[in-house]
């Protein structure tokens, strides 16, 4: 068994040992979305944002199709450079410096696990009524330690699957509401078009995508660096879009039915126990995958931020086991003991901690793409000085500590609103004012003051794999 475990870390994958072609980044974000929460997400448009079903299908069409473009360029860097994408992130803030954006994430990751799980007991214990809601709970915990455990490939591969199997679940859904059951008319009908509910529509489907950006490349790090970039953008883009939009579309047509936030009820009575109960078998595996990239992410995480506090730690394979082990074991805690009280609570923290990626986002993707073109050291990343990237890229920290303060005034959040939400009538566009101010200021803040600095360190910064 310990011979099919991944091996590797966070250091970077040796050429001999890429694995794989760009094409399978299609069935991983596509299969990763299928899943009883990016139902529940497409649900909000017509149900807490009183959209109706046409202007909430160009809401979620709209807000995945451009939040998925950032999500997209991050998961190109990873077959170039070869390292997690927290890894990366030291060439644009310093060794030290990434340690901020490397704790949110880890943190990120723990209650995404425990919402994963609460997501899939629930679902297993409509299924199996006699199984309790926290034996079921401990069910999909366990499987998605066991995929964590043997990592990267084996969760490559799971997704695979989820393409067929929750795939199959999503097409019988749609094929039973149109076609055999036809749901009712006024469910299509009801609702009506408001700026404010179809903007913040918008905003769920890039901010969905954006929570993404943090480990997208964890998964092509494996791929060859000749597999190319624009594979790599494609085949995530349209995976994880179209992975997203289908099920967030069957969210909206049912959301009519759905009453105090239950869609596995509302996919019942509109279709039928035995129709449901195939539906959710097929759909739950899909949560279990989702729950293994969250433990795997977070381990990666984890292992990052300590050897950030100790740069000598020399990681091996048993520490990412022992880490996503400690990880699951927290996540189920919490969603066994608090879920009533906590999950609620940290989904109110995890927007939060969206806000505080945007900026990172930007500060990335342009420095990658626009400052460096993707040309960096990556001994460097794993140096106790931090190499030829410092400890501490003060010009990258001040540019995020910007993007920060920008969106105070237009976060529409259920713990804040800003002057300029309230203006807009609530819809939150923090996310564009934070890429859009901090993209151009971190562009010509590096051209004016690292100028000299990036052309000293031109020759030694673009080692290859």
């Amino acid at each position: 068994m310990s011979a099919r475990i991944e091996q590797h870390t966070i250091y970077q994958i040796p050429l001999d040992q890429r694995h794989g072609k760009a094409h399978q980044l299609f069935t991983l974000w596509f299969g990763a979305n299928l899943n009883v929460l990016t139902v529940v997400t497409g649900a909000l448009a017509t149900t807490i944002f009183h959209q109706s079903f046409l202007s909430a299908v160009l809401a979620i069409l709209l807000g995945n199709l451009v939040g998925t473009i950032f999500m997209a360029l991050h998961a190109a860097q990873g077959p170039r450079l070869g390292v997690p994408q927290m890894v990366q992130s030291r060439g644009q803030f310093g060794a030290k410096g990434a340690g901020f954006v490397v704790a949110l994430v880890a943190f990120m990751y723990v209650g995404y696990a425990g919402t994963a799980f609460v997501t899939g007991g629930q679902s297993v214990h409509f299924i199996v009524p006699s199984l309790s809601q926290n034996a079921a709970i401990v069910a999909i915990a366990v499987i998605s330690l066991a995929a964590a455990i043997y990592g990267h490939d084996v969760i490559h591969f799971s997704t695979r699957m989820m393409t067929y199997v929750s795939g199959s679940a999503l097409l019988l859904a749609f094929i039973w509401l149109l076609l055999i059951t036809p749901i009712p008319g006024s469910f299509l009908t009801q609702g009506s078009f408001s700026a404010v509910g179809f903007f913040k529509m918008v905003s769920m489907g890039a901010l969905w995508q954006l929570g993404y950006a943090p480990y997208v490349s964890d998964y092509s790090r494996y791929l060859p660096p000749d597999s190319g970039p624009r594979s790599a953008f494609w085949s995530c883009y349209w995976g994880t879009t179209l992975g997203a939009v289908l099920p967030m579309i069957l969210g909206a047509m049912i959301g009519p039915a759905v009453t105090d936030g239950n869609v596995v009820t509302a996919i019942a009575q509109l279709t039928g126990r035995r129709v449901s109960l195939a539906i959710m078998l097929l759909l739950v595996p899909g949560v279990a995958v989702a729950g293994a990239i969250c433990l795997y992410g977070g381990a990666l995480a984890m292992i990052t931020l300590g050897h950030t506090l100790m740069p000598h730690w020399r990681i091996t394979h048993r520490a990412r086991v022992a880490i996503a082990s400690s990880i699951f074991l927290v996540a189920l805690l919490i969603s066994i003991v608090g879920a009533t009280n906590f999950l609620p609570l940290y989904s109110h923290f995890n927007e939060l901690l969206l806000y505080l990626l945007v900026p990172w986002t930007a500060v990335n993707l342009i420095d990658y793409y626009l400052i460096r073109f993707g040309d960096y050291h990556v001994p460097s990343f794993f140096a106790a000085d931090g190499g030829v990237y410092g400890h501490y890229n003060l010009t990258a920290l001040a540019c995020y500590l910007v993007g920060i303060v920008v969106q105070i005034p237009f976060v529409a959040a259920d713990f804040y609103t800003g002057p300029g939400a309230r203006a807009l009538g609530g819809v939150d566009i923090s996310w564009i004012i934070g890429i859009a101010v901090v993209s151009p200021v971190y562009y010509f803040a590096v051209r004016s003051f690292q100028r000299p600095l990036l052309a000293a360190r031109g020759t030694d910064a673009t080692e290859e794999c």
